[in-house]
């Protein structure tokens, strides 16, 4: 089986580095509903940084503003998910050096069952250039599974109107 790539969102919330901080925030999320792809907690200098990659930006952006949050702007990045083998990330890795594509972080493990999962992010600038967008093919090409909101495949093609003459962007 081929490795997916998903193109995901994420934001982030910065919190003080001290024991239980990840569990509040999820259980905010938890108790609001907002399922999370992935999560990612970190050190920094001042502080802990949290990743929440969601389909469900709007819902994490209502749970941030109901607790408090400072979170980030909305941000971008990769999921893939695939069959779990020697040198699986190698592969993907060196996809996207292939492409001139720079990661700038990246989180793999391996999930049971025979499969692995791995988040990566890249520069805003390389972001288009991996994901196939603009006329070059980009690393990951036709390999990119462009999702809209809710993760469900976004419509392909030409614009196509909405009610009241507004027109609408193909996701992604």
């Amino acid at each position: 089986m081929a490795d997916s790539v998903r193109k995901v969102q994420y934001a982030y919330v910065m919190v003080p580095n001290r024991p239980g901080q990840g569990a509040k925030i999820l259980s905010a999320l938890r108790a609001a509903g907002v399922d999370l792809q992935a999560y990612s907690g970190f050190p920094g200098r001042k502080g802990a940084q949290i990743d929440l990659v969601t389909r469900d930006i709007a819902g994490l952006k209502r749970v941030a503003r109901k607790n408090g949050w400072r979170l980030s702007k909305a941000k971008k990045g990769f999921l893939v998910q695939g069959t779990d083998r020697i040198g699986a990330v190698q592969a993907q890795l060196a996809r996207l050096a292939s492409g001139r594509v720079n990661v700038v972080a990246a989180d793999a493990v391996a999930a049971g069952q025979g499969r692995y999962g791995m988040i990566l992010w890249v520069r805003p600038g390389d972001y288009a250039r991996a994901a196939g967008g603009g006329r070059a093919p980009g690393a990951y090409g036709a390999g990119v599974i462009r999702t809209g909101i809710c993760g469900r495949p976004a419509p392909r093609g030409p614009r196509r109107p909405r009610a009241g003459g507004r027109s609408r962007a193909p996701g992604g």
